[in-house]
């Protein structure tokens, strides 16, 4: 009986080397489209923070005015 180390040729090496590396290469185009995915998030990430940027703006803007107008109203009253 034949180990099977005696089996394997140079050919079938080389078959085998293909296949290994056409493999990887499948495997790579999925890791292109995962980071293609991560990149569209972190872009959607940007819109948010943006928009929490904005209503940071209109809370502290809106408290300046809340709080002249409560000191305007103290002053009136005095």
């Amino acid at each position: 009986m034949q180990t099977m180390r005696d089996r394997w040729t140079d050919e079938r090496l080389d078959d085998l080397n293909e296949k290994v590396d056409r493999g990887f290469d499948r495997v790579d185009v999925r890791f292109d489209r995962v980071d293609e995915r991560f990149a569209r998030i972190d872009e959607r990430f940007d819109r948010i923070d943006d928009r929490f940027e904005a209503l940071h703006r209109l809370l502290v803007q809106g408290g300046a005015v809340v709080i002249a107008a409560l000191i305007g109203l103290i002053a009136t009253q005095l």
